[in-house]
């Protein structure tokens, strides 16, 4: 078990730094030099020492749950989260994100929706702080539309939000759906108003292309996608930068769904660069 392992070298480590902060001071220094060095570390030793336990209680708090994720067992582990969750009424964003993860890894968009709805009455601020995902499932469910509806209840509910993917979500969404006049609002606005390198590519690429098609104005649509793209040749080293960034979230489930078009969108963004 890998993090049965990991907790176990852990206690080790922190038995043995123990060890050596109430034993070594003593044979280098003498008992009188050493009393006054233990009298000034034990506030260190004290934190080691909670650290220690709380790793220990939060193990074995969630010694079933890691064993299933350790065994890949899918099932058993929605089992157990529904039955956390659902039940016992701990909805903490963890097991919301790892639950609907696990929902997604065995293509139950269904388990997705439930789990949304109950949120949306019991913690409803739970759904703007994961609304990634949860927008995502609705996108792999074949639900644009509903996905698009996500999205702007969620910025409508939340205009603090700082999170332009989730904007950039929404005009994906959109575009998905056939509402290509709004996408290219979105995509339009996110070029100019983005400093991320990912949101201001895929937003030019979209408009170069599929949005290009669709727009009364070609010719505006054209040149912003033309502006985000020397944007991005201007900031990013070349294509390895753009692929740079784009592996920092590439393990998110809501960024497999959009992998194909990063890896487009690169090729594009410096096809034919100086």
């Amino acid at each position: 078990m890998k993090f049965k392992f990991v907790v176990i070298i852990f206690n080790i480590l922190i038995v043995l730094v123990l060890s050596a902060v109430a034993l070594v001071p003593n044979l280098l220094f003498g008992h009188e030099l050493a009393k006054k060095f233990l009298l000034s570390a034990w506030p260190l030793a004290g934190i080691l020492a909670l650290a220690l336990a709380a790793l220990n209680v939060f193990f074995l708090l969630n010694r079933r749950l890691f064993t299933l994720l350790e065994k890949e067992d899918w099932p058993a582990v929605v089992d157990y989260l529904e039955r956390k969750i659902f039940r016992g009424g701990h909805y903490s964003s963890r097991h919301v994100r790892l639950l609907v993860n696990s929902y997604l890894l065995m293509s139950d968009t269904a388990g997705v929706q439930k789990l949304e709805n109950k949120i949306a009455i019991a913690k409803p601020a739970l759904l703007t702080k994961n609304a990634l995902i949860f927008g995502a499932a609705h996108i792999l469910g074949g639900d644009a539309k509903g996905a698009a509806d996500f999205f702007q209840t969620r910025l409508e509910k939340d205009k603090a939000t700082k999170s332009l993917w989730i904007r950039w979500y929404y005009g994906f969404s959109l575009m998905v759906a056939g509402m290509f006049e709004k996408a290219e609002e979105e995509f339009k606005a996110l070029i100019t108003e983005a400093d991320e390198a990912l949101l201001v590519g895929l937003s030019a690429y979209f408009l170069s292309g599929t949005l290009l098609k669709h727009s009364a104005n070609q010719h505006a649509c054209r040149v912003l996608a033309e502006a985000g793209r020397t944007r991005i040749r201007r900031g990013l080293n070349g294509i390895g930068d753009w692929r740079r960034d784009a592996a920092k979230f590439e393990n998110e489930v809501y960024a497999a769904i959009i992998k194909k078009y990063i890896d487009e969108a690169g090729v594009w963004l410096f096809s034919n660069a100086d």
